[in-house]
């Protein structure tokens, strides 16, 4: 979570990580607006650089090196990141909606959200044919699409539609690839038959003719068949048909066609070109909205400069969205930016040569391709070899510093109360819960609706009440994913006693502002935590809301069990398997994190398996019979187990290879980061035998690793483990393991061996 150094007085929400907003985020990090609270908003955590795609399919590029990761780069930026899509956009009311969260609020709105594949009215195209956009969709299906190639036994047929730039780099890229992996694995004879649609007159119609002949040439002398004035007309899951009449079956259809603008943009109200992009003036202002909407990249019309969709001109924007976005947030107007009209054409052809063009002149050969992969890699050195976060600190406290407040400000902002005057205002509070919609229960007779000053709850007949408390500082600047975080933690307590979710009261501490924004938090926040809780069966009962230097969330939990099926720490029996039901690792992940050392997808994975409940597993838990259970948080995994360990009187072999890791936690520990808890845990390890065996094994470093919304640990009966195991697996845990296994006598090293 970055700490806000200033109080928030206006929302910047960049919607969408394309290049241009890369740009603006890289830019807004080093010098920072203080006051301004920037959201970056976007579908995919790595933004894919499209002029490394072509290498990356040929297989020349990793993952890694193609992709700009967006985590690191929002932290760099000060700015929260939201893992969403946007579905819909309300311009008069300043919010943008989704699917599956609250909407989100802003002053000033940023469009780079890219295009959507054109169709073109194709029947049967948009059922059956593999769009190259968005391109994190497409990578799956193409790295899919080359496991099928390998293993079936007939040649490969695969057309490409659209013939453009990007079509052609696409088809040889593909060859390429093909044919180097058919060859490695001794099927030359079965080389891929490639075909390349142009619904015009010849291929690359915006280039020059000389770099037509040029690629024309080369694509027929690779072997491509190419289809010039052949409009695909339909297609279907086994082949395609033109307008002419061709009718071809096919393995796999990728489509490389136009842009298309996603329907939503047009139907929020703002000012659109005949196509759906939203229009703009010279300075990337909406034509009717201008006041608090920009655009940039492919989802732009500047309508007095029309351009091709392309990269060049996404990347070129960039630094003057960033300027008048700057300029706009401190209330200057806005500046034009005129695009070039001729650009730097570099066009792969899968083997490391390209042809390059610029206006009339073109230029080929494996010079080229150097000359291009020095251009890509110096642009993506940009946005991962980031300032040290000591460096973006000092800037961030600078800039801050030297902010200029009106004095009206800074009265509302300055001497905030504490004790009671630190809570959140009467009015706030009241629109929040007027949103907010607990689950009802009978036995909750009172609760958050009738605003009482203490709930009422009650123990039925022959229960008793189980109750735990929990409450830390926000990991992820996105409110509504922590409010559903926070709640998962506390609901592992309850979980893990075998209890059923009764109801919970709600701590929750949120940094000063204007009333406005103050109310926009605790509203995401308690939404996601109460979306958590009604999952769960548990009534958000109430609660208690103050002023805080970060955000900060609790919860009371209270829960309901059988007196005779409580699970506890003291009920583990020699030859119970001990089952665990998530990897471990968050507190090594979230630590990069916050020194921008984690890639995206790794947190993204963590906060997935954070979200998950423990629900399902306590119930099977129970069903197999086991005595003894645990939530894995603070105290680490083997901290977890010792406590089972002693409250049981038993001792437990722990098999270490075994233990499921999060993806990414390995090698964060490898390069020696670990989370600010994790020095004290490591005394739990005088407690493990043979610890010296595995003394800095990452797995060995990660059994201290503090957990948050960690998995259950329980001891189940050996004679239903790997049935408990493989049900898990069903039910969603899918690194759900058996982990080691419960014994009587002790090693004189300590409770625990390590194998």
């Amino acid at each position: 979570m970055i700490p806000q150094s200033t109080p928030v007085a206006k929302d910047l929400v960049l919607l969408g990580g394309g290049h241009a907003h890369v740009i603006v985020l890289k830019r807004l990090g080093m010098k920072p607006i203080p006051g301004v609270r920037i959201t970056l908003v976007c579908r995919d955590m790595h933004t894919p650089y499209s002029g490394m795609l072509p290498g990356l399919i040929a297989g020349h590029y990793t993952y890694d090196e193609a992709h700009i990761d967006l985590r690191p780069l929002a932290n760099f930026a000060g700015a929260r990141l939201f893992h969403a899509g946007a579905t819909a956009l309300d311009p008069e009311k300043r919010l943008v909606h989704f699917a599956d969260r609250p909407p989100l609020g802003y002053d000033l709105l940023s469009l780079d959200i890219g295009s959507t594949p054109g169709f073109d009215n194709v029947p049967g195209a948009r059922e059956f044919a593999v769009p190259v956009k968005p391109i994190g969709n497409f990578l799956p299906r193409w790295e899919a699409f080359v496991g099928r190639v390998l293993s079936a036994g007939e040649r490969p047929r695969i057309a490409v539609v659209g013939a453009g730039a990007g079509g052609v780099e696409l088809t040889l890229a593909i060859q390429h690839r093909l044919r180097r992996l058919l060859a490695a694995a001794g099927r030359t004879f079965r080389e891929p038959e490639m075909h390349l649609f142009s619904r015009t007159a010849d291929i690359l119609p915006t280039h020059n003719a000389r770099v037509r002949r040029k690629l024309h040439r080369l694509l027929l002398e690779r072997g491509v068949n190419v289809h010039c004035g052949a409009r695909v007309s339909a297609v279907s899951p086994n082949g395609l048909c033109t307008d002419s009449g061709l009718r071809e079956s096919f393995h796999e259809i990728v489509w490389v066609t136009g842009a298309a603008a996603p329907p939503w943009l047009a139907a929020s109200g703002l000012a659109a070109d005949a196509d759906g992009f939203a229009a703009v003036d010279d300075c990337l202002r909406s034509l009717s909205h201008g006041d608090t909407v920009f655009a940039a990249g492919d989802i732009a019309a500047v309508v007095n400069h029309e351009r091709e969709k392309a990269g060049v001109f996404a990347v070129r924007q960039g630094p003057p969205l960033e300027r008048n976005l700057r300029r706009v947030l401190h209330g200057a107007a806005p500046r034009p930016f005129r695009p070039q009209k001729k650009f730097l054409s570099l066009i792969s052809t899968g083997d490391k040569r390209a042809v390059g063009s610029r206006g009339g002149w073109s230029v080929a050969g494996k010079w080229v391709w150097t000359w291009k992969d020095w251009i890509d890699r110096r642009f993506m050195a940009k946005f991962s070899d980031l300032p040290a976060m000591d460096e973006a600190g000092a800037a961030l406290a600078s800039e801050a510093a030297a902010g200029q407040e009106s004095p009206r400000k800074r009265s509302a902002f300055a001497m905030r109360c504490k004790g009671c005057g630190s809570k959140l205002g009467a009015s706030v509070l009241d629109r929040v819960l007027a949103d907010i919609d607990p689950l009802p229960r009978p036995d909750v007779p009172s609760g958050m609706d009738a605003r009482d000053d203490a709930a009422l709850v009650e123990v039925p007949p022959g229960k008793v009440q189980v109750q735990s408390v929990d409450f830390f500082p926000a990991i992820v600047d996105d409110p509504f994913i922590f409010g559903r975080i926070a709640a998962n933690h506390a609901l592992g307590d309850i979980f893990a006693m075998g209890a059923e979710p009764q109801s919970a009261l709600a701590l929750a501490g949120v940094p000063f502002g204007p009333p406005e924004k103050t109310e926009d938090l605790l509203r995401q926040l308690l939404l996601g935590a109460n979306r958590t809780l009604r999952e769960a069966g548990a009534a958000l009962a109430g609660g208690h809301s103050s002023e805080a230097p970060e955000l900060a969330l609790g919860f009371a939990m209270s829960g309901l069990a059988e007196r005779g099926r409580i699970l506890s720490k003291g009920g583990l029996r020699a030859g119970d398997a001990l089952i665990l039901t998530k990897p471990i690792g968050t507190g090594a992940l979230f630590a990069a994190d916050a020194r921008r050392r984690a890639k995206g997808r790794w947190v993204e994975a963590a906060l997935t398996a954070m979200l998950q409940s423990a629900g399902a597993a306590a119930e099977e838990f129970r069903r197999r019979g086991a005595r003894a259970c645990t939530d894995v948080t603070g105290f680490g995994l083997l901290g977890h187990l010792l406590e089972m360990l002693r409250a049981s009187e038993k001792s437990a072999e722990l098999v270490l290879p075994d233990v499921p890791i999060l993806d990414g936690a390995a090698a964060c520990v490898a390069e020696g980061i670990f989370s600010s808890l994790h020095p004290e845990n490591l005394k739990f390890g005088q407690e493990a035998a043979n610890a010296e065996r595995f003394a800095g094994d990452p797995g060995y470093l990660l059994l201290f690793d503090p957990q948050t919304a960690g998995g259950l640990l329980a001891g189940v009966p050996q004679n239903e483990a790997q049935e408990c195991v493989e049900e898990l697996r069903r039910r969603g845990y899918a690194q759900a393991a058996i982990v080691g296994r419960v014994t009587d006598g002790g090693s004189d090293d300590g409770l625990v061996t390590l194998r």
